[in-house]
């Protein structure tokens, strides 16, 4: 709160705060010190570092001299209708203050002027110019000619000073009287002395964070808190003749009272939006203006505040709250952070590790590649010397017997010497003139470190932990019929790579999967009817699962709507002629054809009607239920995969599997109707005619899904009506 006691240019506590007109508030001393005289031609002010100076140096120097003369000539003698107004209290105060703001070490105060405005009413439509004035007279901007240096800003008549707020620039015109014509600001003069009367009552002898004293010595005029006391100034020796009483406060409660008429402000004008005295209302100003008590005034000012505090209360607790988390998680991320350094730390070490043992591997495959060439060189070498040797014996044993001088003898091996000596050149030839080294001296083998290096300089953190948990999106989920739509949003920086959507049985029982997969939307059908179905997803990826998002219930339709299928029913090929919205049926040729609902039941009480749009053969329609592969070539109840009904003019029969029973009496026409009430949880089919019951129950211990069904020749076309309510029956 300290913040909001300093004066914006001194940057103390206030002393003798006025209120300027844009609520912005300045120590009457500080006010007078950067008003500057106004003439009409004169250079406005410009505000540098908080002080004002004239734009024209001349009248900056010849003016502001004589204000601020007035300023501390007139201190003691201004506002003579006011004896204990500003210019009384300033200097005494101005001490007081100064004391108080450096016994909480706040002097230092940044000089920055641009400080969030906090009551600022600056608004684009305004002006940014104001008039003051000593006289009785409502403010008006009323004025002469444009302003140099301010574009459309008019000067009012009779304007001797101006002031630029230092904290919102609005500039303020005052006559004569400048600053004092301001009012004082009292409830920031209330304030002050009672912070200035808590900061008195602090400990001096507290090294650190003063506390709040508890006793003041009279004769040492020293105060102590409880702990100091004890320490400093204990009850023995010549201290134990000292007095300690209780410190006093220094703030004292004052009465606001007219600036003209000396009298208690007790009223308020709402139209001046100003206090005022009772003779003040009875002036010719006030007469046509809706005044009020100015303590029902107050207590309905002091009543709003609070609640708009109520409610910025609320905010800053929340915010306070959401701070802790932030606080909280600023934790838990230096913990995550350490365990993750520490976690790389561990991966790197393996991965040099693994360089490691593969680098012992190549060297050792070098050193083994050393070690076979060199045994294959020292193999050639041995080959190389052993013919060698066998082609030196020969030439020495041929020279020896050129030296022979027996002819006889000579030519017994001439013939022989001649020939090995050729066949040994020959395979000197291809064995040693034209052999090479077997291996090559170099190694010609190369590091492939390529893909590695890249695979080092790629390597980078991925987002592979569990993924977070997917937000339902309830505006997209929806329920038609027996189907759910369910859509959600993927959880934000998280890799997903597929989803798992799992919903109750419609009881409140055990969750199932139903999907699985990559997208983010998902219909379910052949879900029961009239239930409601809790669903939930969650994201997955290689790392393992997410948490289940907040369950989402979707409430199937109570009654079937429906119509006939012509895939189920066949296809192109059934002969079955659909219209109207796939509702109405009808057929050529005189085989019967079964026509299946493009809906299965497996739960609950349904009821559907048909209407006999035309009825002119000796046929028998038959009405039902069938499985999903009854057969659809034969009349309905030929089959174990259909119960059914088939009725003519005159009766009616019921059939299952080939066998019929249960003749009753009753036919149809056209234009009568067919209904058909599927039971299941009774397990039970009945049949009425033009809304009468067709005999008793026609079927029982029905268990599984079955379809709506109607078999049909040529001559009956048939209209079917569904999304009804079921009939009460008085049997069962």
């Amino acid at each position: 709160m300290e913040d909001e006691l300093r004066c914006p240019t001194c940057k103390q506590l206030y002393a003798n705060p006025v209120l300027l007109p844009c609520f912005h508030a300045l120590c009457l001393g500080c006010a007078l010190d950067i008003q500057t005289p106004y003439s009409p031609g004169s250079g406005l002010p410009v505000t540098v570092n908080g002080s004002e100076r004239a734009s024209s140096s001349a009248g900056h120097n010849g003016m502001h001299g004589n204000g601020g003369g007035s300023a501390g000539g007139g201190g003691a003698t201004a506002s003579g209708s006011n004896p204990g107004g500003p210019g009384t209290r300033h200097s005494s105060h101005s001490s007081a203050a100064s004391t108080a703001s450096s016994n909480t070490g706040s002097e230092s105060v940044t000089s920055d002027q641009d400080q969030s405005d906090k009551v600022s009413i600056f608004s684009e439509a305004d002006s940014g110019v104001v008039c003051c004035s000593n006289t009785s007279r409502p403010v008006s901007y009323a004025g002469t000619g444009l302003m140099p240096g301010v574009g459309n800003v008019v000067a009012p008549p009779g304007a001797a000073y101006c002031l630029t707020c230092p904290l919102c620039r609005k500039l303020v015109f005052f006559d004569d009287g400048g600053v004092r014509n301001l009012p004082t600001y009292r409830a920031m003069e209330a304030i002050v002395d009672r912070f200035c009367a808590r900061e008195a009552l602090r400990c001096q002898m507290c090294e650190t964070d003063p506390k709040v004293a508890s006793l003041i010595c009279e004769q040492c005029e020293i105060r102590y808190c409880d702990a100091c006391r004890e320490l400093c100034h204990p009850a023995r020796g010549p201290l134990a003749k000292h007095t300690l009483v209780k410190p006093r406060g220094a703030a004292q409660q004052r009465e606001s009272v007219c600036g003209e008429h000396e009298e208690t402000l007790s009223q308020y004008c709402l139209s001046c939006k100003a206090p005022a005295c009772g003779l003040c209302i009875g002036e010719q100003r006030h007469q046509a203006h809706d005044v009020q008590s100015i303590n029902v005034t107050c207590k309905a000012q002091k009543t709003e505040l609070s609640h708009n505090l109520q409610q910025l209360s609320e905010k800053a607790r929340s915010t306070t709250e959401f701070i802790q988390r932030l606080k909280g998680m600023s934790d838990k991320v230096t913990e995550s952070c350490m365990e993750f350094e520490r976690l790389v730390h561990a991966q790197c070490e393996a991965l040099i590790q693994a360089i490691h043992d593969r680098r012992e591997y190549l060297l050792e495959a070098i050193r083994m590649d050393k070690d076979t060439k060199i045994r294959i060189l020292k193999d050639q070498q041995s080959n190389c010397t052993g013919k060698l040797q066998q082609t030196t014996g020969l030439i020495q044993f041929c020279i020896e017997a050129l030296k022979e001088t027996d002819s006889a003898a000579f030519l017994q091996v001439g013939s022989m010497l001649i020939n090995r000596v050729t066949n040994t050149d020959m395979t000197w030839h291809q064995e040693v003139t034209n052999a090479a080294p077997r291996v090559s001296p170099i190694v010609d083998l190369t590091l492939d470190d390529a893909a590695l290096a890249r695979a080092i300089d790629n390597l980078n953190f991925i987002q592979m932990k569990a993924p977070m948990t997917p937000t339902i999106l309830p505006s997209d989920c929806s329920a038609e019929n027996n189907s759910v739509t369910v859509a959600w949003q993927p959880p934000n920086h998280s890799v997903v790579e597929g989803y798992v959507l799992e919903l109750d049985d419609g009881s409140g029982g055990e969750f199932r999967e139903v999907y699985c997969g990559k997208e983010t939307i998902c219909t379910v059908d052949g879900l029961h009817f009239n239930s409601m179905y809790n669903a939930r997803v969650k994201a997955f990826n290689s790392a393992g699962e997410g948490e289940y998002s907040e369950l989402i219930g979707l409430q199937t339709a109570e009654v079937a709507w429906f119509t006939f299928d012509p895939v189920l029913s066949g296809g192109a090929g059934s002969g079955l002629i659909f219209s109207k919205n796939n509702a109405t049926v009808s057929v050529e040729g005189w085989e019967h054809r079964v026509a299946l609902g493009s809906v299965g039941f497996s739960r609950g009480v349904h009821y559907w009607e048909f209407t006999i749009d035309n009825y002119t053969a000796d046929t028998d329609p038959a009405f039902g239920v069938a499985r999903i592969d009854v057969a659809r070539n034969k009349m309905l109840g030929k089959d174990e995969k259909s119960f059914a009904m088939y009725i003519d003019r005159q009766r009616s029969w019921f059939q299952h599997n080939s066998v019929h029973e249960r003749r009753v009496e009753g036919g149809i026409t056209t234009g009568s109707t067919v209904g058909v009430l599927l039971d299941l949880e009774r397990h039970t089919l009945s049949f009425l005619v033009n809304e009468m019951p067709q005999g008793s129950v026609a079927f029982r211990d029905l268990y599984g899904v079955f379809y709506p069904a109607v078999s049909i020749n040529r001559g009956v076309t048939l209209t079917m009506h569904t999304a009804m309510d079921a009939p009460k029956m008085d049997y069962f």
